[in-house]
């Protein structure tokens, strides 16, 4: 009934799942966490599954160099880097970087894969897609063939990733006898975040997902994924099914994301990120990163929080806003997309917060 692209092997699959014992008593809730940062070391964290499909398709159309795009400590972009020299593949990374930072962190391995990478002002990189426009022409003149990867693999094609990531995780929930009442993703270029909304749709496997916002707001966020979930009907209709998100049932307003905890913005942070961090890392040996899991799993607890207490006031929880109820659930699972690099960058924050 669904079409499903041909893809690529790169990620370590399946990833484990785990109990989080020590935090699952803290807040009275089985919290679970899927190792999505053990993808593998160097292709690390959710980018890999959406890399799988998007490769696959710039090898079907004979690309020899792949181009992309994101901030300087790009996940995404060191990734794509990584994946290209495993496959004898050039890759460009337009990098956006207003302080010509020395290398450090994602950027540094980004050098080490030998990219391409051209630094751009934050202004320069309001137009990101026109300069990778010019780059592919660019190649072209040069007789060579380039592949563009949006930001975070997040379109119609690199969905697919966590679209068959819900698969994976109904079958581990067979292995374990247990049904996962919710799945709690960060949500940053809406990709993941898209992909297990429609595969949780396809699939029937009938979770609750919730993202937590890094930087946008809400209505910004339902906006994309609802139309990368529209763009991907393309992919998955085929001579007998046209589907639409219309046909599945899918509306922009039913997508639950919550923007309490995104902060200031995109890779700010405060002491309680940090904070959490170390106490996550404290308890249970597992490090998240400051960008995206580290305030989508302080969003995560906060929510619980704010679900059991009868009156939040005089917490730090937001009293305006949009939140979750997470009441109605006993299984949780949290998606680690990985990150761990990122922390490094971040040295001297992490240090004055959180007091060795």
């Amino acid at each position: 009934m669904y079409n499903i692209p041909p893809k690529i092997h790169l990620a370590y699959l399946p990833t484990r799942i785990d109990k989080l014992n020590k935090i699952s008593t803290e807040y009275g809730k089985n919290i679970y966490i899927k190792r999505d940062d053990l993808t593998g070391m160097e292709l690390s964290g959710n980018k890999v599954r959406k890399l799988e499909y998007s490769i696959a398709q710039a090898l079907k159309l004979k690309a020899d160099t792949l181009i992309t795009c994101g901030a300087l400590q790009s996940n995404h972009c060191r990734a794509t880097a990584a994946a290209g020299a495993k496959l004898g593949l050039k890759t460009v990374l337009v990098l956006k970087d207003g302080e010509k930072t020395p290398p450090s962190g994602n950027y540094l391995l980004d050098l080490m894969l030998d990219a391409d990478v051209r630094l751009i002002s934050p202004q320069d990189y309001k137009n990101v897609d026109k300069i990778m426009d010019n780059i592919c022409n660019e190649l072209k003149a040069n007789g060579q063939n380039g592949y563009i990867i949006p930001m975070g693999a997040s379109n119609a094609i690199g969905m697919f990733g966590y679209m068959e990531a819900i698969r994976e995780i109904l079958s581990q929930e067979k292995e374990l006898g247990i049904h996962f009442d919710a799945i709690v993703d960060t949500v940053g270029s809406t990709g993941t975040f898209a992909g297990l909304v429609l595969g949780n749709v396809i699939y029937n496997a009938g979770f609750d997902i919730i993202g937590f916002s890094v930087s946008e707001e809400r209505s910004y966020f339902q906006e994309v994924t609802y139309n990368n979930i529209k763009d991907c009907c393309k992919y998955i209709s085929n001579e007998n099914y046209t589907h639409t998100p219309q046909s599945l049932g899918i509306k922009k307003e039913d997508f639950n994301i919550i923007d309490l905890y995104r902060g200031e913005g995109y890779g700010i942070n405060s002491p309680d990120d940090f904070k959490l961090i170390k106490h996550l890392a404290s308890k249970e040996g597992i490090f998240i990163d400051p960008v995206y899991t580290g305030k989508a799993f302080k969003g995560m607890l906060s929510e619980i929080r704010h679900s059991q207490l009868k009156n939040p006031v005089g917490s730090d929880i937001p009293k305006d806003g949009i939140h979750a109820d997470f009441s109605k659930y006993e299984n949780i699972l949290f998606i680690h997309t990985g990150g761990l690099f990122g922390l490094f960058p971040k040295a001297a924050e992490i240090a004055d917060c959180i007091r060795f």
